[in-house]
């Protein structure tokens, strides 16, 4: 088992380049993380890493063990899936980062806790491009299209955006018949987090479209407030229809200028390719899959796809 660990801390180390994020994972100091390491080249007679203050990075041989040494735990992991496939319900902690609009699948995430009492959920919130590996998430939830080759992939589902308000609100200003009638409304903008951009409200034809005119009441980075503004009748809202569903059902908030947009936002769970899928994040991948939006049966029926 001391030799399992030594080989955790390389691997660990080697994939993150340090031993601060490896004494991390592995809940142990940088200093105690280096030191198995050092043990495990001083027993097998080779240098793994070099070194120097500033960074640290694999020697040939080193190159050579780590792809030895993430065979060993692919094979240790199979092992203990197949295990845990016997034992009955998923359980244990599952880590996954999710972008701030995430905040607003939690009507979906809070029934997947009700249904699945032994799994615990560590979530996430940021929008930030977070290291799935190397910071040590089971996965993360991101929009629009994946890049990462050391990532598995499946779309969760996609969400058409749409321009609404309230019926007070429209009392007020009256229904737009087409983008130019915004100019003589006032909007709630959201900004990117990331950027400090606003972002666009593209409108019009699926030739020709045009960031549209109109007066703003408020800029926010997240998408509650602008929500819960507009049900206070204090102007429009752009956002995915995901996160008004409530709302529209209810009659609070009503769609206007539909044959205008034909914009959406893809999201899509994402995990390292070097893992099994296991019991607990695959009933995690299918629930949202299954239960975040409705789609045409020919993409929510995709099969997971290496990037």
């Amino acid at each position: 088992m001391e030799s399992l660990g030594s080989l955790r801390a390389f691997v660990l180390t080697a994939e993150a380049r340090s031993f601060t994020i490896a004494g991390r994972h592995l809940g142990i100091s940088p200093s105690a993380a280096g030191k198995a390491v050092a043990r495990l080249e001083e027993h097998l007679g080779v240098r793994l890493f070099h070194r120097s203050t500033r960074s640290i990075a694999l020697t040939p041989e080193g190159s050579l063990f780590l792809e030895r040494c993430r065979r060993i735990f692919g094979e240790i992991e199979a092992a203990e899936l197949e295990l845990s496939q016997t034992r009955g319900a998923p359980k244990g902690k599952l880590r996954v980062s999710l972008p701030i609009v995430g905040m607003l699948m939690m009507p979906t995430i809070s029934a997947f806790v009700r249904t699945y009492t032994e799994i615990e959920l560590d979530l996430d919130f940021n929008d930030r491009l977070v290291n799935v590996v190397e910071e040590g998430f089971d996965a993360v939830v991101r929009t629009g299209d994946a890049t990462d080759s050391r990532l598995m992939t499946r779309v969760l589902g996609a969400s058409p955006y749409l321009l609404a308000g309230s019926p007070g609100y429209f009392d007020q200003r009256g229904f737009p018949a087409n983008p130019a009638d915004l100019k003589n409304h006032i909007g709630l903008r959201h900004r990117y987090p990331s950027t400090g951009l606003i972002e666009p409200w593209p409108l019009g034809s699926k030739r020709r479209k045009a960031e549209v005119e109109i007066s703003t009441a408020a800029v926010s980075s997240g998408l509650e407030p602008l929500i819960f503004m507009a049900e206070q009748d204090l102007g429009l809202i752009y956002v995915p229809e995901f996160a008004i569903h409530r709302q529209l059902a209810d009659g609070t908030l009503v769609s206007v200028l539909e044959d205008y947009i034909d914009h959406s936002v893809t999201f899509r769970m994402l995990w390292p390719s070097t893992r099994q899928l296991s019991p607990k994040l695959r009933v995690f991948v299918d629930f949202l899959a299954d239960n975040l939006f409705s789609l045409p049966s020919a993409v929510a029926d995709m099969e997971v796809a290496h990037i």
